[in-house]
């Protein structure tokens, strides 16, 4: 392929390309516009590829004017990507071959929008804003109090909440920072939280801790006692729930998952912290779109604080953001206390190109579009979850409510670790995960599959029952394979199944040929 960039000279500002490849420019001649100098290369032509299947874009031929930028001495030329650093250019087109070609079902990822990506691609990752708007520490900030004011506007829109009874901080760098950010907040160090057990579907900023370590930081700086599931059923046992928190008295209960394929009993929940006198939060950060779609239960109505990551079934850039309730909640001004806890508490100065970005995403979360994907993304899981029964799996819960499923092998007699590795080579990224009364988070028990990214490119509930079917495949290819290595441990099945000599490469590349075949009929929005 020829090496092919783009940039568009308006007046004396630069607009860079987004898919760029090959090798550097021979440089063929300057001009002037506007008072910066161009150099101007010869024309290209992007690949079918790059145009049309990745973007849905035709491929087109351009002429192409670098700036050379600075004063006498100090010149330098503003090249593109691929010109500048050919080396990471490669790296992220064979990110984005990949994106394309694969199956994607890890239930935290999805494809964001070519919108979010340009407002993230923007000028607005150079400004430093810290502080809030019209309450900065630098300035020329009058355009970066707009973008955030009109973000937070947004973001309360995007949940139906009343500006006069809920506030929101929308400068969190992602989720787990967001949620340090409220235990700094309203908690002093070693005071009681109690979150979902790690294994047991719960997230490690939630206060995870071991026999033997305290693995998260929340368990470190705060005594951490988790809740669990019901093994039985596995849903959440509220009644032990009840009674642990009526003995541990915690002043923080969270509710929110990264691995629960059901909706949380917020009533319940609301009764047990008032009974013990804590704090009610939320962290939406996997289900965020759903709630905003209004497609499972409104944590709003019942908990003080709501935390999400914005990058997840919310489909925005990677940032993150707390809600809080403005009226005083046990005595602490939440408003004050958590923006304090953001800056200058764990953080400094925003990132403005992130919160363009949210802005773009949170406006598209009003859309009637967006509400009819968030219901897609629902049924879609269904189908899968219903197929993969049919097919003989075990389901954590036995379905699901929302955008994932918890499979687990265990009664197949294999783990996530080796299955997650095969279905690796064959193009189908999902990740391995605990289940309740597993012993090893590096070799647990089970998979969590999710279907918003796939949902994003197109597919239907037909899809995913044939989603399903590739799964099993790729199960059985992995019972296969455990048979037929010597040693029992992981390793020995990792160098097994990688190593030339693997008999059962044949198949595992067969069922990579299917997978492809299916997902390049669907485009790959952003990109």
């Amino acid at each position: 392929m020829e090496a092919c960039s783009r940039a568009a000279v308006m007046g004396s500002s630069l607009q860079q390309p987004v898919w760029v490849k090959g090798s550097a420019f021979p440089l063929k001649g300057e001009v002037k516009l506007n008072g910066v100098r161009l150099w101007f290369v010869k024309p290209c032509k992007a690949s079918q590829l790059d145009g049309s299947l990745v973007s849905g874009r035709p491929p087109s031929s351009v002429s192409v004017p670098i700036p050379e930028m600075g004063g006498a001495g100090n010149n330098f030329v503003d090249y593109g990507l691929g010109e500048a650093d050919p080396e990471v250019r490669g790296i992220i087109d064979k990110e984005k071959e990949r994106q394309f070609r694969s199956l994607e079902l890890i239930a935290s990822e999805n494809f964001t929008s070519r919108a979010v990506m340009e407002a993230v691609g923007s000028c607005l990752t150079n400004k430093y804003s810290e502080g809030l708007p019209g309450k900065r520490y630098y300035g020329g900030n009058e355009y970066i109090d707009e973008l955030e004011i009109l973000c937070q506007e947004r973001a309360l829109a995007a949940f139906n909440l009343d500006g006069k009874q809920w506030g929101v901080n929308v400068q969190p760098l992602s989720g787990s920072p967001a949620n340090f950010e409220v235990y700094t907040a309203v908690l002093n160090p070693h005071d009681r939280i109690m979150g979902l057990d790690l294994p047991h579907g719960g997230h490690l900023s939630h206060g995870f801790m071991t026999p033997k370590r305290r693995v998260s930081g929340t368990s470190i700086y705060f005594e951490s006692m988790p809740y669990r599931l019901d093994e039985s059923s596995g849903l959440v046992d509220y009644d032990m729930l009840e009674k642990t928190a009526t003995l541990f008295r915690p002043k923080l209960i969270i509710a929110g998952a990264s691995a629960y394929p059901r909706d949380f009993d917020y009533p319940r929940m609301r009764k047990i912290a008032d009974a013990v006198g804590a704090f009610l939060m939320m962290d939406m950060a996997h289900i965020s779109g759903l709630v905003a779609a209004s497609v499972v239960a409104n944590p709003f109505e019942y908990c003080d604080i709501v935390t999400t990551t914005t990058h997840k079934s919310l489909r925005g850039p990677r940032g993150g953001m707390i809600f809080f309730k403005k009226d005083p909640v046990l005595g602490v001004d939440l408003e004050s206390a958590i923006n304090n806890a953001v800056f200058p508490g764990l953080q400094g100065g925003p990132h403005n190109h992130t919160i363009g970005g949210l802005a773009v995403c949170l406006k598209h979360a009003k859309s009637p579009d967006f509400k009819a994907y968030q219901n897609k993304v629902v049924s879609n899981c269904r189908a899968l979850a219903s197929r993969l029964t049919e097919l003989g799996y075990k389901l954590v819960s036995g379905g699901t409510d929302n955008h994932l499923v918890l499979v687990d092998l265990r009664p197949l007699g294999t783990d996530g670790a080796r299955v997650e590795k095969i279905l690796d080579m064959a193009s189908i990224t999902l990740n391995k995960n605990s289940v309740a009364g597993d012993k090893s988070a590096l070799v647990p028990g089970g998979i969590r599959i999710g279907s918003p990214a796939m949902t994003t490119r197109g597919f239907s509930e037909k899809e995913f029952v044939t989603v399903a079917d590739l799964i099993n495949e790729g199960v059985q290819i992995t019972l296969e394979a455990k048979n037929l290595v010597s040693g029992s441990k992981l390793q020995d099945f990792m160098k097994f199944v990688t190593s030339p000599e693997f008999p059962l490469i044949d198949k595992v590349l067969d069922l990579q040929r299917r997978v492809e075949a299916l997902t390049i009929q669907y485009p790959l929005p952003g990109l």
